[in-house]
């Protein structure tokens, strides 16, 4: 059986009216309300708000980093719309599967 440690244990209670503390060994699990799970942000409601911003705050920074690709005259309008999906996309995408897909979400993004 695998030995879990009070001091990396974390816990979010999902969707809960559940104040109860959560203890292991006598000692009480600290409660998170949110958690990072592969990437993408959880939050105790089930809401994705902190995840879309954080897509969204991702993808800016990618995009402005790419700034020059975007000013060049020597790249394609094929090639920049490749790199532009290659990253760009991708980072804010991610996780989309996840999200509850609310009309303001859709507009956001």
């Amino acid at each position: 059986m695998p030995q879990h440690t009070q001091e990396k244990t974390e816990i979010l209670k999902h969707n809960t009216e559940n104040t109860n503390s959560i203890t292991l060994d006598g000692e009480t699990l600290e409660e998170m309300e949110t958690y990072t799970y592969l990437g993408s942000i959880i939050d105790e409601r089930g809401g994705c708000d902190a995840d879309v911003n954080a897509r969204i705050g991702k993808s800016s920074t990618t995009f402005l980093r790419l700034n020059n690709i975007w000013h060049s005259d020597q790249l394609s309008i094929n090639i920049k719309f490749t790199i532009f999906n290659m990253n760009f996309n991708t980072v804010l995408l991610y996780g989309v599967e996840t999200w509850r897909t609310t009309t303001t979400i859709i507009k956001r993004v």
